[in-house]
């Protein structure tokens, strides 16, 4: 019996790993062979270089290199960028590439790292999910994690942060969810370590944890609003802990303590909302706009879904960082927006394991593996140079 049960879980993690690495070996396929195109989509010639030098992969290559040292970067790389433009690269993602590095090159070993974390990723979605639907169409919710939306596919195939970042934000409402709050914590400071907008777990945690002491303050007198408090949720503090020591290591590495806030043009948050339509705007640059309004349709449908569902965490959680791709002037909407996109597959799977769904979704993987070619290919740092980097 024990040895049938080990087989089991050796089994479905084995799923697992082909769910993530199988996508991601596609896409590299062409680079790897040197195609010169793929169904007409003209490919570069640089092999596994086309991936590494995928947008910012070779920016966290550089933090990984020099731990936000001012002077090992100016005097090794010559990326026009203002020293502090590194700060916005939280040091997580470089750290676990300079460790793995010492095991192979930093290229190869940011791919190792961003593959694990893909593999992470969509292990917790499984466990996320299940709870959601039937036990049979887990693997298939799971699939459709694994490859959509697209921008997804694209970012676990290249060297970059989002999928331990997913993993973890993934994970730690899982567990805030079952009321692990220490769990929650953990994987939520992860998630801070990992990229800025992991601050917005903590705003959500604090708004899902102050309702029901607010609802009983506005409907009695007596003082009993306070038992409504959930104390034994205080390890989410690890999540503004983990923001505040990565202040304090930039103030040791770069001398300024808000050096994310002086890593400039970087910040895309922007006042009033929707200024991704302004067509000047640096990082907007074009008027072929009008996908952000499906992406905007889609979270908002998402939100109020989960509402009708009566899922608290997951709406106050997909409320607050949807709000806040309002404010986004960046034409990357999609990669801001994907945090969401796991809970808005509990949202909809209803719709999603339907026959109708299922034959259109197969209908998208070959357009979904197109845009990921094309992308990539596309997407990529010149470099002149790369001994500093490896």
């Amino acid at each position: 019996m024990i040895l049938k049960e080990m087989l089991k879980k050796i089994g479905n993690f084995l799923g697992i790993v082909c769910l993530a690495l199988i996508p991601t070996l596609l896409v590299w396929l062409p680079f790897l062979l040197r195609s010169k195109s793929f169904w007409n989509i003209p490919l570069p010639q640089d092999g596994l270089a086309t991936i590494v030098a995928n947008y910012d992969g070779p920016l966290y290559l550089v933090v990984a290199k020099t731990l936000y040292n001012k002077q090992a970067i100016a005097a090794n790389f010559q990326f026009p960028l203002p020293l502090e433009y590194y700060a916005a690269h939280f040091p997580l993602f470089p750290a676990l590439i300079r460790l793995v590095g010492f095991i192979t090159n930093l290229g190869y070993s940011m791919l190792a790292v961003t593959a694990a974390s893909s593999i992470l990723a969509i292990a917790y979605f499984k466990k996320f999910i299940s709870q959601y639907v039937d036990k049979k169409e887990v693997l298939w919710l799971t699939f459709v994690f694994a490859i959509f939306p697209a921008r997804w596919l694209t970012v676990r195939s290249v060297g970059s942060p989002e999928p331990l970042f997913l993993a973890s934000v993934i994970a730690s409402v899982y567990f805030f969810q079952n009321k692990k709050y220490l769990k929650a914590g953990v994987w939520g400071a992860i998630a801070q370590l990992t990229k800025s907008p992991g601050i917005l777990l903590f705003v959500a945690y604090l708004a899902i944890l102050a309702i029901p002491p607010i609802k009983k303050l506005a409907t009695t007198h007596h003082k009993n609003w306070f038992k409504e408090i959930e104390f034994k949720a205080f390890p989410i503090l690890l999540i503004p802990l983990a923001l505040l020591s990565i202040f304090v290591i930039y103030r040791f590495t770069l001398g300024d303590f808000w050096a994310y806030f002086h890593s400039g043009d970087n910040i895309h948050l922007l006042f009033p909302p929707f200024q991704i339509f302004n067509y000047s705007s640096p990082w907007v640059g074009t008027f072929w706009l009008e996908e952000v309004i499906f992406i905007y349709l889609l979270g908002i449908s998402g939100f109020i879904s989960l509402i009708k569902q009566k899922q608290r965490t997951l709406a106050i959680f997909v409320g607050v960082f949807f709000a806040s791709t309002l404010f986004v002037s960046h034409r990357d909407i999609l990669r801001y927006s994907l945090p969401i996109m796991p809970f808005l597959l509990a949202a909809f799977s209803k719709h999603l394991v339907t026959k109708e769904f299922k034959i259109a979704f197969v209908f998208l993987i070959i357009p979904i593996y197109l845009f990921s070619l094309a992308y990539i290919s596309q997407n990529v740092m010149p470099i002149a140079n790369w001994g500093p980097l490896l």
